[in-house]
């Protein structure tokens, strides 16, 4: 039997529309992007999952503040600024170009000016924001359940958080990559990285072992849960991880979950935990991590917040 909070989502069901969503998820992150100062492994320019939706947080511009956030239960794109200036955009069905241009014209009508490259990233074929008319979908009911998921996801990145004591990101959502990751660090400098663009040699600078949740964009076609070290230490592609349904993808090079084994799951919350947890020790002891200076005692997963896991 589903558990009812984590609902359906395969993708064939949602895939245009998520499309959609990635792009205009694109360009209210490249506002942040061009808002904000470079932070460590682009640390400052994705999104947070919100009680709504997904947000930028409040962003500087000149004296006063600006916070954007996709609205996922009343489905409108909210845009305010400390001043008490407002706008708004409904989120439905339309192009990704004539979302741009409506979303352009909230900013002018704040007064704020911002720069933004319309070229998409992270895609093997980019359409231009402003030219793209083929991603036009939006199933409300869809993207409810996406946002449902990531809070659920969340959750458990909070019960997992304690058993780390070294540096540690916090819960984003990549707006290129259209995934929501945590990543923990060993400390360590990486060796550098063959082929790497410049996001590719900031986010990989130093030894990571990064975990998430990404719905099946890129070809993959499952949404799932994963997790992977950067770099790839030996032995780690023939490690066994539990839950029995985690298992080695030789094409992605990381450990996958797939959602829908999760979801049927009697205690989905405590199989993604035994996930997380199983993962990043077999990535760490292979890595060869310090791991006393690294962990402490991990807390029984009923008493890891309030309520967070249950069993």
């Amino acid at each position: 039997m589903s558990n009812p909070a984590w609902p359906e989502l395969a993708w064939s069901a949602w895939a245009d529309t998520a499309e959609t969503l990635h792009m205009w998820t694109q360009i209210v992150g490249k506002t942040r992007l061009a808002l904000t100062p470079l932070q460590n492994h682009w640390w400052n320019v994705p999104l947070y999952v919100t009680a709504r939706g997904l947000g930028t947080s409040a962003m500087e511009y000149h004296d006063d503040v600006l916070d954007i956030e996709f609205d996922f239960r009343d489905h409108v794109l909210r845009l305010r600024m400390g001043s008490g200036k407002n706008e708004f955009l409904a989120l439905k069905p339309q192009s990704v170009a004539e979302f741009y241009r409506k979303y352009l014209q909230c900013l002018d009508a704040m007064g704020i000016s911002v720069k933004i490259w319309p070229m998409p990233v992270e895609l093997p074929h980019p359409i231009r924001f402003d030219l793209d008319t083929q991603h036009k979908s939006y199933d409300a009911d869809y993207v409810h359940r996406f946002w449902q998921v990531l809070t659920q996801t969340e959750k458990v990145f909070r019960a997992w958080a304690p058993g780390f004591l070294g540096k540690v990101s916090p819960a984003h959502f990549f707006w290129g990559s259209f995934d929501f990751a945590v990543t923990r660090f060993s400390g360590r400098p990486a060796p550098p990285r063959p082929g790497a663009d410049s996001i590719q040699r900031e986010a990989y600078s130093h030894e990571v072992i990064s975990a998430g949740f990404w719905p099946g964009n890129g070809g993959y076609g499952h949404a799932a849960f994963y997790c992977y070290a950067a770099p790839v230490p030996d032995g780690l592609s023939e490690k066994t991880i539990a839950p029995p349904a985690a298992f080695w993808d030789k094409n992605l090079g990381e450990f996958i979950l797939k959602y829908d084994d999760l979801r049927l799951d009697l205690s989905p919350e405590t199989t993604l935990l035994k996930f997380l947890e199983n993962a990043y020790s077999a990535a760490a002891d292979s890595a060869k991590w310090d791991r006393k200076l690294l962990d402490r005692n991990f807390p029984d997963p009923k008493s890891a917040g309030s309520g967070t896991v249950s069993t």
